[in-house]
């Protein structure tokens, strides 16, 4: 079978990415809610159909994933025992779930035929005003769906890449909401007094940020504290991750790969196409 076409797939009449020059509003939208929160929500970006597609290829794929439970601190690392009891570089939390990697998707995946859809990476390209955008070379993390089942969970943390792009597939029952503590840290300021806060259950400065099936997400987290809370009832939270940077040809290391996917290069199932353009 062939790949679906994406033009079917993603809502361009309220989307038009088609022509980026007819997407002047959305565009200024999602670049101020970037600038102030970190994050644009793109609500309905896929539609209906193409959801209820995704999530079968998901369901399907799902035994072909590697589930991993994992300990570590909010700063994707080791807790430091040289810090203070309470201090959030020794803070330590959980993170559970299932990672089915891009090389399982076959030729014809819907949700393949969007990310390697180029009307997709330029209008990704002009949102984030980042300049050029390239889809990662990571053969195994470039797309990959986080499939999260009762009891599953990832715990407070921030990220270590510029951003992420996701698109919400199927939420579960009860839980699985995705918190933020938006720009609680930059460059200049780590804040720790505030992350400890939050890490001790202060609210305050903490949302819920909404993600219905179809809605595709643009996410600034290295300096926005997040979690996915823990997932409850029989319904899997599955999440789609699309993965582009500035440079081209970036690859996760091999010890994320093991740990994220259980398996390296070597033991990769086929070579994707169009990953590194």
């Amino acid at each position: 079978m062939s790949a679906p076409d994406p033009v079917e797939l993603i809502d361009v009449g309220r989307y038009p990415i088609l022509d980026v020059g007819d997407c002047g509003d959305l565009i200024g939208k999602a670049q101020r809610g970037l600038a102030a929160t970190g994050l644009a929500a793109l609500e309905g970006f896929c539609t209906p159909a193409a959801i209820q597609t995704m999530c079968r290829e998901a369901a399907a794929l799902e035994p072909d994933g590697h589930h991993s439970t994992i300990s570590g601190s909010p700063y994707l690392g080791l807790p430091d025992g040289s810090y203070d009891v309470g201090h959030p570089r020794r803070a330590e939390v959980d993170n559970s779930l299932t990672a089915i990697a891009y090389d399982r998707f076959p030729a014809d995946s819907a949700l393949r035929a969007i990310y390697e859809w180029e009307p997709l990476r330029c209008f990704l390209e002009v949102v984030l005003d980042r300049g050029p955008l390239h889809r990662y070379g990571d053969t195994l993390g470039a797309l990959n769906v986080a499939a999260m089942r009762d009891g599953d969970e990832l715990g407070w943390h921030f990220d270590m890449t510029d951003f992420v792009v996701s698109i919400a597939l199927q939420s579960s029952v009860d839980g699985g909401e995705f918190e933020c503590a938006s720009r609680i840290r930059d460059a200049d300021d780590e804040r720790y007094d505030d992350v400890a806060e939050v890490l001790a259950g202060d609210r305050s400065a903490v949302t819920s940020v909404a993600m219905e099936p179809g809605t595709m997400l643009l996410f600034e987290g290295r300096d926005s504290l997040h979690r996915v809370t823990p997932i409850i009832g029989s319904t899997p939270r599955y999440v789609a991750l699309l993965a582009y940077d500035t440079k081209p040809g970036t690859d996760s290391t091999e010890l994320l790969k093991a740990v994220r996917y259980g398996r390296t290069m070597a033991d990769r199932v086929e070579q994707p196409a169009g990953v590194t353009s």
